[in-house]
């Protein structure tokens, strides 16, 4: 698996999602209005050459400094453009040059179709595995997106710890990829089209909560996930059985997280001021807040909203000085049960 793989498939071999063989590199979820509003802004061409898996649309990202990893012909850049507002930014970078071209050729379509007076988006080409290569500031980002191109890049390890040295303290890495139920064999990791299609590079979910912590990201949290579909017959037999899932993880950059959630009375109650979200506020699989109802947090979950943008829009009881030990049905969400058959998020709810 390398990248000169990528750029081929991504650059040549694709000319359109419609090339794709499988499901795994299609969003599948409805946008809800907002971003299917901003959708409707993106140049038709740009929209054309979409291979993304997920939704990477965090909520209350105005005013916003934001890095997309592996942006591709920018659909995602100039959606969240406009959800972070002419004061935001959105820095993409791609590896392909022929997907680069595509998004840097309608920059100035998009700033007049926002009416901004000068746009809030720029392309790099570099390799999300050396994003030290690049002119990038640590520290500088709000959040760092991701669309299904983690599972493309050897070095995953390199990607997530760059991404937590680029962010601010109190931001977040909010990505959509592929993640398999067991670990895909070795002779299967250069195979062109499975590599291309996300599926060969995808990351088994216990390596990957591994390699998250280790970069930094204490407590990993689920939002969304959904099983692949593999319709192509070659492709299907090629994986032997092996089931994946697209799923949509959060992960914040917050000093002092516990390694499990505990339990220290505390509670939030939600305003109801996130735009999109004003019934009730969704801060991953578990946590349904609904708006103006007390909700008991674990400590973990707590800080993920008062140490974050999100803390504007919550009133904050307790605090951190009596300890009542873990949280009632703690543990890490993850797309798959032990049998590698999707779990039932309820089942594993931290809070």
């Amino acid at each position: 698996m390398n990248l000169q793989n990528s750029q081929d498939y991504y650059g040549k071999v694709l000319t359109g999602s419609a090339d794709l063989q499988t499901d795994a590199c299609c969003t599948a979820e409805a946008p809800p209005p907002a971003v299917m509003a901003a959708m409707r802004n993106v140049h038709e061409d740009v929209r054309a050459r979409y291979y993304g898996c997920g939704l990477v649309a965090p909520q209350a990202i105005e005013g916003c400094h934001i890095l997309d990893l592996g942006s591709g012909s920018g659909q995602d850049a100039y959606i969240l453009a406009q959800m972070v507002g002419e004061n935001g930014s959105v820095t993409g970078v791609d590896a392909t040059p022929e997907q680069l071209a595509v998004a840097r050729q309608h920059e100035e379509w998009h700033r007049e179709r926002f009416g901004y007076a000068r746009s809030n988006v720029r392309f790099l080409e570099g390799d999300i595995e050396k994003l030290g290569d690049l002119d990038l500031a640590e520290g500088s980002f709000d959040v760092i997106v991701s669309n299904c191109v983690i599972n493309l890049v050897a070095d995953k390890r390199a990607v997530f710890e760059a991404a937590f040295r680029m962010l601010k303290d109190g931001g977040e890495l909010y990505f959509s990829d592929v993640y398999s139920e067991r670990r895909v064999p070795e002779h299967l990791l250069n195979d062109p089209v499975l590599h291309g299609e996300c599926l060969s590079g995808a990351l088994y979910w216990g390596d990957f909560i591994a390699l998250a912590k280790a970069a930094g990201f204490a407590d990993p949290r689920l939002v969304t996930s959904r099983p692949l579909g593999i319709e192509n017959a070659e492709v299907a037999e090629k994986l032997d059985k092996i089931a994946f899932h697209s799923a949509t993880y959060r992960l914040f950059k917050l000093p002092d997280l516990d390694s499990q959630c505990e339990d220290y009375g505390q509670a939030v109650r939600y305003k109801g001021t996130v735009v999109g979200e004003e019934r009730a506020f969704l801060l991953d699989g578990h946590h349904r807040i609904e708006a103006g109802r007390m909700f008991p947090i674990c400590g973990n979950s707590w800080k993920m909203l008062a140490d974050t943008r999100f803390a504007p829009h919550f009133e904050f009881f307790g605090d951190f000085s009596t300890h009542y030990g873990v949280f009632p049905d703690c543990g890490i969400a993850v797309p798959f049960g032990a049998d590698g058959i999707a779990s039932d998020m309820a089942n594993t709810a931290c809070c």
